[in-house]
């Protein structure tokens, strides 16, 4: 009976044993955390350099000063004749007529273009007047359609109705007489500048005698000498209320010629005024 006690007792340490044992095997373990844990960075202020001290700007050498400006110089049609004892000629313009670069004139060869601004002033000797202002006209063609000659050196400049002479057609001259010999350095004319026209065979003399013997060619664009003057080298060019200067160069004469040949426009010869500047 003793023994049963005791062998019961050791099975039941037994069961007890093996039952705490598997309960231990069983227990739920959590698994270990293997992920990296978040680092915290402690930001670190970055050392600034010390300022250093401006450099000091390195001494520039003296600039010389500059030179102050000449003043420039008048543009002049004649810039040779820009000496002492010379001035711009009093010309006074009458108004202009039309405005632009004239598109219907045609066929003209040897055709100066348009400068597109106002004429250069032109220097004469100092004292010089217009000569020609009343002085008596003759021409080729005594008995004007249009006009009388004496208009030709009126003053009357402008380009209305009653301001022109018109002679006939073909080859045609009038002639100044100054009454006595003097230096010339410019003729101007206006044939006709109401509208854009071109005068062909304008030819310009200057003479001591009425006959022109002897006489001195000052401009010519006969480019055929179809006015029997002799070929020019001068160019053709649109009339416009500036009128035609040219420069004498101060020859000696008492009567100025002014030849004409028609027009673009048509075939008669037209003038509205002829100025003599000289002393």
């Amino acid at each position: 009976m003793s023994r049963r006690v005791t062998l019961a007792n050791v099975g039941v340490l037994v069961v007890l044993l093996a039952v705490t044992v598997f309960l231990s095997s069983c227990k739920k373990q959590t698994p270990p955390d293997t992920s990296t844990p978040t680092e915290t960075k402690t930001t670190t202020p970055e050392t600034q350099p010390e300022a250093q001290p401006e450099a000091e700007p390195e001494a520039q050498p003296a600039q010389p000063e500059a030179e102050p400006k000449k003043a420039t110089e008048p543009e002049a049609m004649n810039p040779e004749a820009m000496q002492p004892g010379f001035e711009p000629l009093p010309l006074v313009l009458p108004k202009p007529m039309f405005v632009g670069t004239p598109t219907n004139i045609q066929g003209v060869t040897n055709l100066a273009k348009p400068r597109g601004k106002a004429r250069p002033a032109f220097y004469a000797p100092a004292g010089c007047k217009n000569l020609a202002a009343g002085k008596p006209v003759s021409s080729s063609d005594p008995e004007p359609i249009m006009g009388e000659l004496e208009m030709i050196t009126d003053g009357d400049k402008e380009a209305a109705d009653g301001s022109y002479v018109e002679l006939g057609p073909f080859v045609q001259h009038v002639t100044i007489d100054l009454g006595e010999e003097h230096e010339i350095y410019a003729v101007v004319l206006w044939h006709f500048h109401k509208q854009a026209r071109v005068y062909f065979d304008v030819i310009v003399q200057v003479a001591k005698d009425k006959d022109f013997i002897d006489s001195v060619t000052v401009f010519n664009n006969d480019i055929d000498n179809s006015a029997g003057q002799g070929v020019g080298e001068d160019m053709h060019y649109v009339e416009t209320n500036e009128g035609l200067l040219i420069d004498a160069k101060g020859v000696r004469g008492r009567y100025v010629r002014c030849y004409s040949n028609g027009n673009s426009a048509n075939d008669l010869n037209h003038y509205i005024e002829v100025e003599v500047w000289g002393k």
